[in-house]
């Protein structure tokens, strides 16, 4: 049986050398011997698709490297996931993940929103081709903290601040965090439109996620303490 630093080196090396069938193995002998699941993801799985995500951004990897990475993780999710529900641990944040109207782009909303759910997050996916009114619906039901959207077209990515403005003329803009992605958005991009950060990939998409809502978490409490 191999030390718990060896599985865990193990799930990395096979997310980052998109090995299949390696990962669930690693990962169900682990919780066998009692394995604390947060380490695993933390140290095993997670690390290994931040160092994915690192070498996407910068070109050294494509996306159907990506996507067999992703699909190493998500085998050792399926694992992990009953665990993480079971201990009743709250999550992080309740975060709607989608890509806007006209679009049917979705790998590395995938991709990020599978990251967000290892880094402790409740994940809304609700697809492609979403409408202003299929945004509005996901935040309201589930009670999110976060808007996720994406968009890999030049023709799609206007329909951001279309919903946005619809936010905003609804005065429920600030109730949310809003994240966006995709290829061809900018960080100008991202700050004309009103985001609250534009993600150039899913690594930096959780740690954006993370900040904003350790500050929204920080700055309830000071107004409760002002209180």
């Amino acid at each position: 049986m191999a030390s718990t630093e060896e599985n865990l080196q193990k799930m990395y090396d096979a997310i980052v050398d998109m090995e299949a069938d390696i990962v669930q193995p690693a990962v169900i002998e682990e919780v066998e011997k009692g394995t604390d699941v947060q380490d695993i993801l933390d140290n095993g799985m997670i690390r290994g698709m931040n160092e994915v995500g690192v070498r996407f951004a910068a070109g050294d990897v494509f996306v159907p490297e990506v996507l067999m990475s992703a699909t190493e993780m998500k085998k050792g999710m399926e694992i992990i996931r009953p665990i993480l529900t079971a201990s009743g641990a709250p999550p992080r944040g309740t975060v709607v993940a989608g890509t806007v109207k006209g679009d049917v782009h979705d790998i590395g909303k995938n991709l990020w929103s599978m990251m967000m759910e290892g880094a402790g997050y409740n994940i809304i996916n609700i697809g492609v081709r979403n409408t202003v009114e299929d945004f509005f619906a996901a935040l309201e039901e589930n009670k999110a903290d976060i808007l996720g959207m994406s968009a890999m077209l030049t023709t799609t990515m206007p329909y951001m601040k279309i919903v946005i403005d619809a936010m905003i003329e609804k005065g429920v803009r600030d109730d949310y965090i809003v994240l966006i992605g995709g290829a061809p958005l900018t960080q100008k991009f991202g700050d004309d439109i009103g985001a609250d950060a534009y993600c150039e990939n899913g690594v930096i998409g959780v740690q954006f996620a993370n900040d904003l809502i350790d500050a929204r978490g920080k700055a309830v409490g000071d107004l409760a303490g002002a209180a």
